[in-house]
């Protein structure tokens, strides 16, 4: 995808998300299919994760449920993988690049998460239009809950050896 870099404040998304969990744990569930397949998407979606290759050049294919019953196939090819730290991936139809960068602060991780669309006209049509805001939103308690009861469970495994 060739994207015009000079301008790109009208198609793109800046969001910046505190997580309580450390930043190993939360590396973990961001790249491992196990993990993503049960909080990745908005509310009443599920995943089935075919392919997730956390690499440069690595492939993630997968495929959302909607809760009517409706498939979304997705590619997304990494970019870049900077363990703890980075991971760059450009999604196809509909194209853009995600930026989503890690930060670890004790025992809660920081996470810069940037998405630039190809066009204006479709940063409007997903970001708009389908309220991909309101879905990211969702994402994001989704993550957020079971980064919790991961967090619970691995001292759950901790207390009782």
């Amino acid at each position: 995808m060739q994207l015009d870099k000079r301008n790109t404040t009208d198609r793109e998304q800046k969001n910046s998300i505190q997580l309580d969990a450390p930043l190993d744990l939360v590396w973990e569930v961001w790249t491992k299919p196990e993990h993503i397949q049960h909080w990745w998407g908005p509310n009443g979606f599920s995943n089935t994760i075919t392919k997730m290759e956390v690499k440069p050049e690595g492939e993630w294919l997968f495929v959302m449920q909607g809760p009517d019953g409706k498939e979304y196939p997705n590619k997304t090819i990494f970019r870049e993988v900077v363990k703890h730290k980075k991971l760059v991936h450009e999604h196809f139809d509909p194209n853009f690049i995600a930026v989503i960068e890690f930060e670890g602060r004790e025992d809660q991780t920081l996470l810069d998460w940037y998405k630039l669309y190809e066009t204006k006209e479709l940063f409007e049509l997903v970001e708009i239009q389908h309220k991909s805001s309101e879905g990211l939103h969702q994402t994001v308690e989704k993550l957020k809950a079971y980064l919790r009861e991961y967090v619970a469970s691995k001292i759950g495994e901790e207390n009782h050896p």
